[in-house]
């Protein structure tokens, strides 16, 4: 029998490293988005084969891959939401996503242009928000994070805001 002794010390937890994580029930946007992005055009891809194709195999065999691809694009959406994290701290705000394909995005205060602040009607009933940060430049000159907690998003906003105010009166 293994004792708990025999497995050697307990792994050291991960500091705190100020990134946030999306809230939970920003869960199913994320898996909806995914499986309505797969869905519309592997509908059409797959109607245009069973029609060139023809036959009743071929049609049933077209609606199981249909349905196995829009399961997969709402599990790429989970993934998608699991590596997404945020940050604001005293050089400016910060976005994570993904993991295979990792971006880091570093929007310094002195950058930021203005803020909008979106809520379709899915995000509403979920009481989220999407926030776009706009910046000077032309080149990805906005970063909008999706399926923030409205108050979280609010919150962001203001400071932010704020930098841009403090900045206008330097100048």
């Amino acid at each position: 029998m293994i004792e708990l002794d025999d497995l050697g010390p307990a792994p050291a937890l991960a500091a705190d490293d100020g990134w946030n994580a999306l809230p939970r029930r920003a869960r199913w946007l994320f898996a909806l988005s995914g499986a309505i992005g797969v869905a519309v055009p592997a509908a059409v891809a797959l109607v245009a084969a069973g029609i060139w194709i023809g036959g009743d195999g071929v049609r049933l065999g077209a609606l199981a891959a249909w349905l196995a691809l829009v399961a997969l694009g709402g599990w790429m959406g989970l993934r998608r939401y699991r590596w997404t994290r945020w940050r604001l701290d005293a050089d400016g705000f910060g976005l994570q996503r993904g993991r295979l394909w990792f971006t880091e995005t570093r929007v310094p205060g002195t950058r930021v242009q203005h803020i909008d602040l979106r809520r379709g009607p899915l995000e509403r009933q979920a009481n989220l928000s999407t926030l776009i940060v706009h910046t000077a430049g032309t080149r990805d000159s906005a970063v909008a994070v999706p399926c923030l907690d409205a108050g979280d998003a609010e919150r962001l906003r203001d400071r932010l805001a704020a930098w841009i105010e403090h900045d206008d009166d330097d100048a």
